[in-house]
């Protein structure tokens, strides 16, 4: 309860109500009513919208805080969610949403340097993670559109990328707080995501590269070194399952079983550490133990999509049950009750709220994360039904 005190000290009055109410609800544990997951989903994805239209910019604003409210837009998560909001077009066939994944490549766009890659929040040093993030969605946007314009800016990205790469695949320049990150996996996965649009064989290497620098990084029980944002911080879940996800998608695009193999390591040892209500532990150290009470929900739902992916290309079940056991778990962290537009739909950085990762805040990310989860559950669930 430590950023409680933090919390009551710097509060605004007009917020004092949600902080001690949900903090009060999160220590006791009270969630939220479960409903089918196309709700959920749907108030995810209001959630978004609304965090939106907060900035005048077309980006999405990068979290609502209990203290300052909506914050300003962020260049690279927006990057990511544009994928998210073209899928729920293609499930629902509503309009709004593909206009909004199009008006936030567009908002990419302003925000590309010179040199072809993208800022890190408001600084405007170009970042390697951040930089791959946008490529997803201007990868996303091109094949949505057949507009060459997001084509060239994400080759323009993908180019940058490849130059400031080590030659053992590492990046070691332009990167947060200038430390080396094994989660960078995630931005190789967008490089594949360039090539298959551009066919040019340089990213497809390139991101063979980082992998291979990165299965260097793993230690025999599956966890990674150098994977936190901190040297000295226990990696958080949310970057643990960056990284698998990097790794997992490369398996599958370039069908390599060793790829395949390292995230089965990682991400077995995690399943078993679920707890009895779903969640997981918000980090882990390098035994996979965890002295962490709090559960830091991006990584939930992230791990869950790790999960089911991991199910289809396995056809084990463990994984899949999983996958929706915390689903479950994560529907009733969902407010969808709240009179407040910045937590009604949102998800919180962590459970309890108070927890150390995004405290006091709904990150658009973890609804990004959160959506992604139910719409693969849902997708699943057809398949089997038609299978």
């Amino acid at each position: 309860m430590r950023y409680l005190k933090y919390a009551i000290k710097a509060l605004k009055p007009e917020n004092f109500y949600y902080i001690s109410s949900i903090s009060l609800k999160d220590y006791l544990k009270k969630y939220h009513p479960a409903h089918s997951n196309d709700v959920h989903i749907k108030a995810a994805m209001d959630w978004i919208s609304t965090a939106q239209s907060q900035n005048n910019d077309s980006g999405v604003s990068a979290l609502y805080s209990l203290f300052e409210g909506w914050a300003p837009s962020y260049v690279e998560t927006t990057g990511y969610i544009i994928s998210t909001f073209f899928n729920y077009f293609e499930l629902t066939n509503n309009y709004f949403y593909r206009k909004q994944a199009i008006m936030m490549a567009d908002f990419e766009l302003r925000n590309q340097l010179k040199s072809g890659a993208f800022p890190g929040g408001s600084n405007i040093a170009p970042i390697v993670f951040n930089t791959g993030q946008v490529i997803f969605g201007l990868c996303r946007t091109y094949k949505e559109t057949n507009n060459d314009q997001y084509k060239i800016a994400a080759i323009k990205a993908a180019d940058w990328l490849l130059s400031i790469m080590d030659e053992d695949g590492c990046w070691r320049k332009h990167t947060y707080l200038n430390n080396t990150h094994t989660y960078n996996t995630r931005t190789v996965w967008s490089l594949l995501q360039a090539h298959e649009i551009t066919r040019n064989n340089a990213y497809k290497k390139a991101a063979e590269k980082n992998i291979n620098w990165a299965l260097k990084q793993q230690l025999k029980n599956g966890w990674f070194e150098n994977n936190a944002f901190h040297k000295e911080q226990e990696p958080l879940l949310h970057t643990i399952a960056y990284s698998i996800r990097g790794i997992l998608e490369a398996a599958i695009y370039l069908r390599k079983k060793a790829y395949l193999e390292s995230t089965l390591k990682a991400a077995t040892p995690i399943m078993e550490a679920q707890r009895d209500d779903g969640s997981l532990p918000g980090s882990f150290d390098n035994n996979w133990k965890s002295s962490i009470k709090w559960s830091c929900l991006t990584g939930n739902s992230q791990m869950s999509i790790i999960w089911q992916k991991l199910f289809m290309s396995t056809k084990d079940q463990k994984f899949l049950d999983a996958a929706k056991k915390i689903n479950a778990y994560m529907k009733t962290t969902q407010n969808l009750a709240s009179s407040n537009p910045g937590i009604k739909g949102g998800i919180a950085g962590s459970f309890p709220i108070y927890g150390w990762y995004a405290p006091f805040s709904y990150p658009n990310w973890a609804a990004k994360f959160f959506i992604d989860s139910l719409m693969l559950e849902d997708n699943l669930k057809l398949e089997r039904k038609l299978s």
